[in-house]
């Protein structure tokens, strides 16, 4: 019975392939923006007169066969003017086809195509960013910022007030996986989360995965966060830039040599330190004044490209960014110094008509470090992760319904946890601590995107993955399947399931994500994180205009990991004695209404949401219980609407169930000396968040002024955040409520309250951006 089935199987996969054996042709070739040269990131590439056909990969790259050895192709991507290209026996591989966005565009515009091509995707839980969204929406301090973009998609919260970290369907935030041109980002914050390492000008393309994750991804559990870099204009120079409250920013382009190669160059710089040092100077010999510290973060991004041959390019880019705290005076100096630096050397070969492949080599580094200088006295402490990191992908299309994709991976880390140096300047007193541990980390996988028929489609991979540290070898199976039938052409159901595992955990003693966070491989102590994740959902077009979209998801998490009650963090040697570790699950559904084509654009976005842990030996005698970002309901709000070509207004506005707090149930009188004062300093704790936080809500209002200068285009961008002035919590303490006992003399306390802190009220700002 099993044999005959597997013949079945086997028959009715290769019936599949019957289209390859009929091919007459494969036309292969690249699409790019005809007006700078960039590669074009899911064009359609489909045979005219019928539904077969093609997207581009990640590079732009297309194979789309032909059943005669002519024919036409219609090519077509938002924002662009379709393309009919006649194919001829006298055209030869590869077709390079440039697109034009026309005159009337001034920018993308998307049309209800997209829609319909989501429509036919088996993949559930993605989200794409535009940058023109990402641009327009009114955020803090007018800075523009993808994750707090992303933050307004369904299932994605940030935790906290004003934070850029990122808790996705449940999971952790250390449970997101963020790669910048195919290089690891190990903390993507600036200012203690306030702000992305994301320079907007100099991104191409934003896709996170929620859920369904392709079998090329491993190593985290909740989900992928993918950006890709400009790749610069290789047909003129040209560059853009802004001028901000607490920053500016600058972006240039231009061709190495017109039409093969490029270069861009983007940096972007906080000046709130420049205008500090000014107040500090004018003050000095003033004794009362205290001055203010130092900060402030850069960011730099460099790459460029260069076509070898008509079926090699080669790509090198780079991203360097720093965060600079300092104080100093006579007697103490303090700096608190911590960034990222990436590296990624990619080289792209069309091998045949049909096999394209790209092999990558990236370089990351996270460090931290604070040093600390007293009269006499010195401190230092660092911690640091370093990844280098070979890896190989290959497309092959089999034919215009079957994709395959495959290839392998093999990273080496480097971890530096918690190295403290410090001592007596005269030596007599020196004591430090501190860990380096070394791993490798190794992924193979396979995936098919097959085209059953018109209305079904199926998605089905295999990651094999492994870990070693220290002679302690770890290994998992992972496998991806997803799948969507049309049951109209106006509506889609879709089903998926990803298993994934996660090598690598976050040291952090907080929901916030804080730069002195710490990364901990595998070990024969602590074992990888795993999750299982499926999910349903459904699409529906209204119209041609709205698209309707609902998932419902369950997550189950294993070898979850915590600190156990009183954990001692600083400087310990023996780290892992202060992990307890158990399990988790989380669930609930996402609602999605989008509108992507007219004069107003937007989108609804609601989620219902349950995240619980537990099973944890020493915490709350193994019971569940709901971590810190168990929010309940999320909804946002955003709209933007074209008034005239150059003028645009934009509104956002979020909802969210308060954030868990850990608050003492109660305290415990401490008297120091007999007859004295007693005072609640001792606190006594319950079970973990036992308080939730009041709700979280805000409206944001923008305006974009275009004007249209000899030079280029400019605009002016006009934000306010926070519109009525909510004061939401950012966290809550208790306090000592106290009244005077006038015959004792004393104050006595008769109470203990919770309190909140706030960050940010209504906060105006401008912002002067330029394109020439």
């Amino acid at each position: 019975m099993h044999q005959h089935l597997r013949v079945w199987i086997a028959g009715f996969y290769l019936l599949s392939l019957l289209p390859v054996l009929q091919a007459q042709r494969t036309v292969t070739g690249t699409i790019r923006d005809g007006a700078n040269g960039e590669t074009l990131i899911g064009a359609t590439v489909r045979v005219a007169g019928t539904e077969n056909g093609t997207f581009t990969n990640a590079y732009g790259f297309y194979s789309v066969d032909l059943t005669a050895d002519s024919g036409q192709l219609v090519v077509t991507y938002v924002g662009f003017q379709d393309l009919v290209i006649d194919i001829h026996p006298g055209i030869v591989n590869p077709v390079q086809v440039d697109l034009s966005s026309g005159t009337l565009l001034e920018e993308v515009v998307v049309k209800s195509n997209s829609f319909r091509e989501q429509l036919g995707s088996t993949q559930m839980g993605v989200q794409e960013l535009t940058m023109r969204e990402a641009k327009l929406i009114p955020v803090v301090f007018g800075e523009v910022d993808i994750i707090k973009t992303l933050q307004l998609k369904p299932g994605i919260n940030s935790g906290s007030e004003g934070n850029s970290g990122l808790f996705v369907r449940g999971g952790s935030g250390d449970q997101n996986l963020f790669i910048l041109d195919e290089a690891v980002v190990y903390n993507p914050n600036h200012l203690f989360g306030f702000f992305s390492t994301f320079n907007s000008d100099a991104i191409k393309d934003v896709k996170i995965f929620k859920g369904g994750f392709p079998a090329q991804y491993g190593g985290r559990l909740s989900s992928v966060i993918d950006v890709k870099l400009n790749e610069g204009n290789n047909q003129k120079f040209s560059g853009t830039g802004g001028i901000g409250l607490i920053s500016s920013r600058l972006t240039l382009e231009a061709p190495i040599e017109k039409g093969k190669s490029s270069m861009i160059l983007s940096g972007r710089r906080t000046y709130a330190d420049l205008i500090t040092r000014s107040i500090n100077k004018a003050n000095e010999g003033n004794e009362s004044y205290t001055p203010i510290p130092d900060y402030y973060f850069y960011d730099l991004n460099a790459k460029v490209n260069f076509t070898l041959s008509e079926k090699d390019k080669l790509f090198v880019s780079g991203y360097f960014g720093q965060d600079r705290f300092g104080f100093d005076n006579e007697n103490f100096n303090f700096n608190f110094n911590w960034g990222n630096a990436t590296g990624t050397a990619r080289w792209n070969r069309l091998i045949s008509s049909r096999l394209f492949a790209n092999t990558t080599f990236t370089y990351s580094d996270y460090k931290y470090q604070i040093s600390n200088a007293l009269t006499g006295f010195s401190f230092n402490l660092e911690s640091r992760i370093r990844d280098m990191n070979l890896k190989s992908d290959f497309t092959y299309s089999a034919s215009n319904d079957h994709h395959l994709r495959f290839g392998g991976e093999i990273t080496r880390h480097l971890f530096t946890v918690g190295r403290l140096k410090a001592g007596s300047d005269d030596g007599e007193i020196s004591f430090s601590a501190g860990q380096d541990l070394e791993a490798w980390e190794s992924g193979a996988y396979i995936q098919d995107d097959w085209q059953i028929n018109d209305r079904s489609s199926v998605s089905a991979g295999l990651r094999l993955s492994g870990f070693l540290q220290d002679g302690k070898p770890y290994g998992a199976v992972e496998p991806r399947v997803a799948y969507n039938y049309r049951v109209t052409p106006l509506l889609s159901v879709k089903a998926n399931y990803a298993r994934m595992v996660q090598y690598l955990h976050l040291v952090a003693n907080s929901s916030i994500s804080l730069p002195t966070d710490i990364w901990y491989p595998s070990t024969a102590g602590v074992r990888p994180q795993v999750s299982d994740q499926v999910g349903v959902g459904w699409q529906y077009l209204i119209g041609s205009q709205f698209l309707l979209s609902n998932e419902y998801y369950y997550k189950y998490l294993d070898n979850q990991i915590d600190f156990k009650n009183f954990a001692d963090l600083f400087a310990n040697d023996e780290l892992e004695r202060e992990f307890t570790f158990g399990k988790g699950y989380a669930y609930g559904t996402e609602v999605y209404l989008e509108k992507k084509e007219g004069r107003l654009t937007g989108w609804v976005g609601y989620t219902l949401a349950f995240v619980r842990r537990g099973a944890f030996d020493d915490i709350m005698g193994g019971r569940y219980f709901s971590p810190r970002y168990d929010r309940r309901h999320d909804i946002s709000i955003v709209t933007i609407y074209e008034i005239t070509p150059r003028l645009s207004v934009t509104a956002a506005w979020i909802y969210g169930s308060g954030d868990l707090s850990w608050l003492p149930v109660g305290r415990l009188p401490f008297q120091d000396i007999p007859g004295g004062q007693p005072q609640p300093v001792v606190p006594v704790y319950g079970d973990r968040n036992n308080l939730r936080q009041p709700a979280y809500h805000r409206l944001d209002l923008g305006m974009v002024i275009g004007f249209k200068p000899k030079w280029g285009e400019s605009d002016l961008t006009i934000s306010v955040y926070n519109v009525y002035n909510r004061r939401n919590p950012y966290f809550l303490y208790l306090d000592a409520e106290t009244k005077t006992n006038t015959d004792l003399g004393i104050e006595e306390v008769v109470g203990i309250k919770a309190k909140q802190v706030s960050l940010f009220p209504i906060l105006p700002s401008l912002t002067y951006n330029f394109k020439f």
